[in-house]
Formats: structure tokens, sequence, C-alpha cells
């Protein structure tokens, strides 16, 4: 019972991070890969507003604000020059972005990794199973924000015009929709769910420094392509397996020093078996 919840919580956080992913694929049709360093700096933006204030609250308000507006700067400096470059142009622009961001870091903060602490939320007793509150939280908070962010796709107006950037981008232009405002928004929400993210991560791991991204970043990439990258039910699906069987794998004592190579073995295996993810569409391509 404490393992399915504890991995369904990591799920959680993963597909959080792998809505950013896929979001950005889906619409502006381009893999961001310094998408986890964001999360890197909603930690830190936590970790100083709790140095400076000793709120929570305020820490987690300002880590949201911090990474949307990060998310926004890093689409108008780095990438909306580069529309309609090369794949290969945005794909180093990216990862420069995404050194850079840990430059930055590392510059500010130092190398080594700094405790973050937050409030401790305690163990509740479920079923005979010890399992602290911090993962029923994220568990619960986690489903919610992805439950509000698939009725916003569907339901509003900006949704709707984000759904028909992904379809056809010259068409939807031709409708009226400014498809740079679109683009524009989807990387700022999915900037904000890695915040939210970031929260969850440091409930788990308790420290931050430069690197914390990197390897959230990489399996919630693999989470994105598993469940077929472009597909927001397909991000939250792979988000959850991986999350699961990760923290199966570690509580086995034989399994648990390849955990990751199970993890990235998945992949593998799914890109083999069905490239487009489990939950991934083919898509026409127009000549």
């Amino acid at each position: 019972m404490a393992i399915l919840l504890d991995g369904l919580s990591l799920g959680a956080i993963y597909a959080l991070i792998a809505l950013g992913y896929t979001m950005v694929y889906g619409i502006a049709k381009m893999l961001n890969f310094a998408h986890g360093d964001v999360i890197m700096v909603g930690a830190y933006a936590i970790l100083t507003m709790l140095t400076v204030t000793g709120n929570p609250w305020l820490a987690i308000v300002v880590s949201v604000v911090v990474c949307t507006l990060t998310g926004i700067v890093i689409e108008k400096l780095a990438y909306k020059p580069l529309r309609g470059a090369s794949p290969l142009a945005v794909l180093i622009t990216a990862i420069g972005v995404s050194f850079f961001l840990q430059a930055i870091a590392q510059l500010i903060f130092g190398a080594k990794s700094q405790p973050v602490s937050l409030p401790s939320l305690g163990n509740v007793t479920i079923a005979g199973a010890t399992i602290s509150v911090g993962t029923i939280v994220t568990l619960v908070v986690g489903s919610i924000i992805m439950a509000a962010l698939t009725i916003f796709i569907k339901e509003s107006r900006t949704g709707r015009a984000m759904i028909a950037v992904s379809e056809d981008k010259g068409a939807a232009q031709l409708m009226g929709v400014n498809v740079n405002k679109i683009i524009m928004i989807t990387f700022a929400i999915g900037s904000a769910l890695a915040a939210f993210a970031s929260l969850f991560y440091l409930m788990q791991i308790p420290s931050t420094q430069p690197t914390l991204g990197a390897m959230p970043g990489i399996k919630a990439f693999t989470a994105a392509v598993i469940g077929g990258i472009g597909s927001i039910p397909g991000a939250m699906l792979g988000g959850v397996l991986l999350g699961v069987i990760e923290k199966v794998c570690l509580s086995i004592p034989v399994v648990s020093p390849y955990t990751t190579a199970v993890e990235f073995s998945l992949l593998i295996i799914i890109l083999l078996v069905k490239p487009i993810g489990i939950l991934g569409k083919k898509r026409r391509e127009k000549v």
C-alpha cells in the first residue's frame, strides 16, 4: 500500500513535469530540454523565500510566479527568434539554455547542495501502513492540477486555441488565432506546473542544487515519450507508470541498483513496440 501510494505520488511529480514537455511539443513542435531546469529555479525560489520570510505559502506563490516568468522570458529570448528554424538549431539552443540556467544558479547560490526546510506534515496510518502526509498531498493536489488543466484545455477559449495551433498552425493563424501568444501561454502554463513539481519534489528530497532538475527532467521526458509525446493524457499515464515502477524497483534490494536502467529499458521497449507511445496518435504529414 505504502509503495503504491509513494509510486503514485512520484508519478504525479513526473506527470506535472512531463505535461510541460508534451504541451510545448504538441503546440510549438519543439523539445524544451531546459524545462527540467525550471524546476531548479522554482526550488531556489522556495529556498530564498523561506530564508527571507519563513512563510511557506508565500514561498509557493513566489515560486510559481518566478517559474512562470522564467518560462515566458526563455520563450521570448531564446525560442521565438528561432520560429521556423531547423529542429537541430532549436534543440541546441534548448541545451544551451539548460546549461545557462545551471551556471546562473551556481554563480548565485554556489555548487553545493543546500537544505530546504519545509514544514513537516507528519505521517498517517492507512490499512496498517505508515504513509507520509506529504505523499498524500502530492498525489491529491497533483491530480487536481492535472484535472484542472484537462478541463482548461477542453473547455476554455484559450485551450481550444491551443488545440487548433497543435493541429494546424497555419490554419489557426488564418482563423485569427495569435500563434505567438498561444505558444507563450503554453510555456507559462508548463513552467507554472514545474513550480508545483519543484515543491512536491522538495517534499521528498528536501535539498536543492544547480543540477536538481536534470534527472527528474530526463525521467519526465521519458514519461512523456512512453505515454505519447504531444498527448496530455499520455504524459499523465507515462508519469504515473514511471513513478510506480521506480518505487517498486527501489523496494526490491536486488533490483534497486538498476532502477534507472529498468526505467530506460521500458522506454526502449515502448519505442520498439509502439514508437508513438501508449496514447500517441499518428499525425498525417501534409505535402
